[in-house]
């Protein structure tokens, strides 16, 4: 099944950063299997994200710590394979696509163009109701009259046959979500199980984000020809080849997520890695010869 996830247009100057700076008890290496709270705290989330939930004035404020620490919990490879610098990279890697997803931020914003993730909870103005149900003629999994499908939650989840198939596999029944698809934006939780779903699950042909950036993802012979190498670079393919992959020069939503990640990397004291951009790369839909 294809993923297709409607876009928030991007609008938004980088704050500065300081260098991460060595301490006299550096703290222990995590060992494997433990989660992403040995390293990635609330005070880092709340850094990143200051302006999020609509700069605090959301009426449901489901981006918060808690929800994403709870989601992560659900998925017990998220953040705890490889080593420290691994595990690092892909909860930056994680964040800042949500970041790009929901940005709210624009060149001359205060505190930088990428200080404002994680602000919109859903699609602009679909909140009042100005915006295109995004309903696929998908027998398995309907629409239902009233409900629109356009973007909500962390990865801006859209169409009915997303919204589907994400309720069925996460809540046992695709109608839930079919019914009553406000919940990704009201539950704080859900929202962040939403876009790990996502991150975590591969789809034909796509490997998973997961796999493609700590490396369980070994490129095949067709994806070598199609540019696609394992690294951030291919889970942009992932997220929106078909619209930002393949393009020189590199579009500017992706120089921005692009950006994010690295900022994001430096802020957590590790590397971003090799491969990181995929203006050479063609989608998985194409035909490479």
């Amino acid at each position: 099944k294809q993923w297709y996830q409607r876009r928030v247009p991007i609008t938004a100057g980088d704050p500065p950063t300081p260098e991460p700076r060595p301490t006299d008890h550096p703290q222990p290496t995590p060992e494997p299997g433990e989660g992403i709270e040995a390293f990635y705290k609330k005070a880092d989330f709340d850094a990143m994200f200051p302006n999020r939930n609509i700069g605090g004035k959301a009426k449901y404020k489901i981006y918060e710590y808690q929800y994403f620490l709870a989601a992560s919990k659900k998925f017990s490879k998220f953040g705890t394979q490889g080593n420290l610098a691994m595990r690092k990279r892909e909860v930056a890697g994680f964040l800042a696509h949500i970041a790009q997803e929901t940005t709210g931020g624009w060149d001359t914003a205060p505190g930088g163009r990428y200080a404002w993730g994680l602000y919109f909870p859903e699609e602009m103005g679909c909140d009042k109701g100005n915006c295109a149900p995004y309903c696929a003629v998908v027998p398995e999994y309907p629409c239902v009259a009233g409900k629109g499908y356009h973007g909500r939650g962390p990865i801006q989840l859209s169409y009915n046959y997303n919204y589907g198939l994400f309720s069925k596999e996460y809540l046992g029944d695709k109608m839930i979500l079919l019914n009553d698809p406000d919940r990704v934006k009201k539950d704080g939780e859900l929202a962040f199980v939403s876009a790990l779903w996502f991150w975590m699950t591969p789809q034909s042909p796509k490997p998973s984000c997961h796999d493609a950036l700590v490396g369980n993802w070994k490129p095949t012979a067709k994806d070598l020809k199609c540019g696609r190498k394992a690294g951030f670079g291919v889970t942009i393919n992932i997220v929106n080849g078909g619209v930002e992959c393949n393009h020189k020069p590199m579009k500017s939503k992706t120089f921005h997520r692009v950006e994010t990640y690295k900022l994001f990397c430096k802020k957590l004291g590790t590397t971003p890695g090799a491969n990181l951009t995929c203006e050479t790369q063609q989608s998985f839909a194409a035909f490479c010869g």
